[in-house]
């Protein structure tokens, strides 16, 4: 019953995010030398984007796990944290201090990405619940 292209989804997903942390820490330190930030904004940015890391890892491992045991528990909480890391990259899309097109390109694929992988989330959990 576990689903196949979840799996496949998680993984592009971690490799997609190795892609998405590099290319936005390398952004906001170029904001910081070309751009003025102010006061505190710079480290709010940096924090969130660490925070994004781990949330991410506990998200995908659950997820990966979850799908591959067949089981709710691990399904759910992956997809519950998958809220809080929509979240985070609307943060990163919107209210980040300041945000290039090249934010707007990363944050719009990883936002698909978390959408692709909510709606078979949820279809893999139905599937495990019978």
């Amino acid at each position: 019953l576990s689903s196949v292209p979840l799996q496949i989804l998680f993984f592009l997903n971690v490799v997609y995010f190795v892609f998405y942390f590099l290319a936005t820490l390398l952004m906001i330190i170029y904001k910081s030398q070309v751009l003025s930030y102010p006061d505190g904004n710079l480290a709010v940015d940096l924090v969130l984007l660490f925070i994004m890391i781990f949330v991410e890892a506990i998200r995908l491992y659950l997820g990966s796990k979850g799908n591959l045991r067949e089981e709710k528990v691990p399904m759910g909480i992956s997809l519950a944290l998958t809220c809080g890391s929509v979240m985070l990259s609307v943060y990163f899309l919107v209210w980040q201090t300041y945000v290039l097109r090249a934010d707007i390109i990363i944050n719009a694929i990883l936002l698909i990405i978390y959408c692709l992988e909510s709606v078979l989330d949820i279809i893999a959990i139905a599937a495990f619940a019978r």
